[in-house]
């Protein structure tokens, strides 16, 4: 494994930072927090134009042909700026699936429209349930002729009310891991109601309720009651993809709390020069370097296609403890104007709290890391 970026990451990073730097300032953040689209469409369709939705996709079908490195080091730009709007959703979970498990007719019907922006996907899993585990997929989707009826809810759905397409997992019969099967549901279909839910980060999660909602046979991904391995393969593309994105927020923190050492004088002198001021952000260095290394080591292995369960636990455990500590000390250095609505540190450790809980807590990846070691 080779942690350095090639020139063409290197070009990636460097150019999505520098559209970021223009087209993501906090006021845009802030903005797009209370947005009722949660995102906007102008921007959105400049990031399509760059070829960033359609990177880690095949170029045969409107892709640019990269990998899921690549992916990730756009995505840490992401983190880096907290940008607002529904490319997670879209390219990480719902995007990557189709082009790994979709059919021969699905992939070129969903992804050359994501690519070009036209197209925006939700993935729905969670249920009241809040569990990780295989028997928290309790929606009853029964078939019914050439359909399936989807009966349920589901809860914390990214940017559902933008969302075109939602890929929901159902279970269409069986128990635990068997059962389960993945479909691909027109968001405008019948009997779909949305209703938005108050978060930590403002991040425009939904609760979706599905009542008698009929989806084509010919919409599910993958094969009927074998869905189980895809919801394993979009948590770890999730899980390995939002410790980029930590990263790229840790590292922001970093360089707001070292800049603002520099600057905040007391008793005469800058607080940077002050031993316990530095030795926060030598801790906090540490903490953005071993998350970068813990993380790319499980997108490494995601991308070259090697089993990535173990290491992909124990990323997003560590990172996700990592983000919080580096946030806590950046507080720690602020004051108490780091906390104000006004102050930009506030933006990352609400974001901090809420990626820490997606694909699991640091206890429950710990948890599965411990079952894998036999402890």
């Amino acid at each position: 494994m080779n942690l350095n970026l090639t020139e063409d990451q290197q070009l990636i990073r460097d150019a999505a930072r520098s559209f970021l730097e223009k087209q993501c300032p906090p006021a845009h953040v802030r903005a797009m927090e209370t947005d009722q689209k949660g995102y906007a469409p102008e921007r959105w369709k400049a990031m399509a134009d760059l070829g960033w939705m359609g990177l880690a996709f095949p170029e045969e079908l409107g892709g640019v042909g990269s990998g899921f490195i690549e992916l990730c080091v756009l995505i840490e730009e992401h983190g880096r700026f907290r940008l607002p709007g529904p490319f997670f959703s879209t390219v990480v979970l719902c995007g990557m699936a189709v082009a790994r498990f979709g059919s021969q007719k699905q992939k070129p019907q969903f992804l050359p429209a994501i690519a070009s922006g036209e197209r925006i996907l939700a993935y729905a899993e969670s249920e009241a349930n809040a569990t990780w585990e295989a028997p928290g997929i309790e929606m009853a989707a029964i078939a019914e002729g050439t359909h399936y009826i989807l009966e349920g809810t589901k809860r914390f759905v990214p940017y559902a009310a933008a969302a075109d397409t939602l890929l929901v997992a159902a279970r269409t019969g069986g128990r635990g891991e068997k059962g389960i099967t993945l479909f691909l549901v027109d968001a405008a279909s019948p009997g779909i109601a949305c209703e938005p839910l108050q978060t930590i980060a403002a991040d425009h999660q939904y609760q979706v309720t599905f009542q008698g909602v009929r989806v084509p046979k010919t919409r599910v991904l993958g094969k009927v009651g074998k869905g189980w391995p895809i919801v394993e393969a979009i948590r770890q593309w999730g899980a390995a993809a939002k410790c980029a994105e930590m990263v790229g927020g840790a590292e922001r923190v970093l360089e707001m709390t070292v800049e603002y050492a520099k600057v905040r004088e007391q008793f005469g002198r800058p607080i940077g020069s002050f031993q316990a001021v530095q030795h926060h952000c030598a801790n906090m260095a540490v903490d953005v370097l071993g998350a970068r290394f813990i993380a790319y080591e499980a997108i490494w292995r995601l991308s070259e296609g090697l089993d990535a369960a173990a290491e992909a636990s124990m990323a997003k455990a560590w990172v996700s403890d990592a983000y919080q500590r580096v946030c806590g000390l950046g507080h720690q250095v602020h004051g108490a104007i780091g906390f104000t609505r006004e102050h930009d540190l506030q933006l990352y450790s609400r974001s901090a709290k809420a990626a820490e809980l997606s694909f699991g807590d640091g206890d429950y990846h710990r948890e599965r890391v411990a079952q894998w070691l036999a402890l």
